[in-house]
């Protein structure tokens, strides 16, 4: 979203924008939480899911019925490097991303 005032060009950036931005510059430091957060964007939720799952979760988007599946990280909460990659992948290769 972008506001204009006499000529100069104000830039607002979502949250969920900079969550994105953040999420593509793949820093070492992502978490699961912020992942819940962004996939959440794209109409996805986690899956509530019998106690024998362990850290297994799967995060469906009702509309199109996709699911992604990954450990839940644990005890730390970062995601590693090849998840993110992973959910890149998947959502570019869905078209939610570019």
């Amino acid at each position: 979203m972008q506001l204009y005032k006499i000529g100069v060009i104000i830039a607002t950036v979502s949250k969920f924008e900079k969550l994105v931005n953040r999420f593509l510059s793949k820093p070492k430091d992502f978490t699961y939480e912020e992942l819940r957060k962004l996939l959440s964007g794209f109409g996805y939720e986690e899956a509530k899911t019998g106690k024998t799952t362990g850290s297994r979760v799967a995060l469906i988007n009702r509309k199109t019925r996709h699911i992604i599946r990954l450990h839940k990280p644990h005890p730390d909460t970062v995601l590693k490097h090849y998840q993110l990659n992973d959910v890149e992948e998947v959502l570019k290769k869905i078209g939610v991303l570019k």
